[in-house]
């Protein structure tokens, strides 16, 4: 049985891992333009699993080739949502279509309040199980 010790929203690469310094998100960014890979800033305060859609910070960047500028967009986004979830996102465009190669939360709020699991009965004895994040409980801009 496999289970998260940290009790910390477990999403994209890195996750069971301690917080990343700036030093090791800016040589995750450096591998990702060395593969040609265009970078995203995205945030919510909404962190459910199956929440895809995230609010993207500003513009997807497709020109930067500095990782200190992808880097200064995190750091605006952190200054703008201390207590949100942000993770970058590196797009690879190689076939054709944007499609995700890399994703990792680079900042969490101080307190993340979990999941509360539902279950339900149905007919013929059927159980079914769903989870809800306890911050959709409160307004959006006061989670977290």
């Amino acid at each position: 049985m496999m289970t998260n010790p940290t009790q910390r929203l477990t999403q994209g690469q890195f996750s069971f891992l301690p917080d990343l310094t700036d030093a090791e998100i800016s040589a995750q960014i450096q591998y990702g333009l060395d593969k040609g890979y265009a970078w995203s800033v995205e945030y919510t305060d909404d962190p459910h699993p199956r929440n895809q859609y995230w609010d993207m910070f500003g513009m997807p960047m497709f020109d930067l080739r500095d990782p200190a500028g992808v880097l200064m967009e995190v750091n605006h986004c952190r200054q703008t949502f201390p207590s949100h979830y942000i993770r970058m996102m590196a797009f690879d465009s190689t076939r054709g279509v944007e499609s995700v190669a890399m994703s990792f939360i680079v900042n969490r709020p101080q307190y993340e309040p979990g999941f509360q699991l539902e279950r339900s009965e149905e007919a013929g004895r059927m159980m079914r199980y769903s989870t809800r994040s306890y911050a959709a409980g409160m307004p959006e801009n006061e989670r977290g």
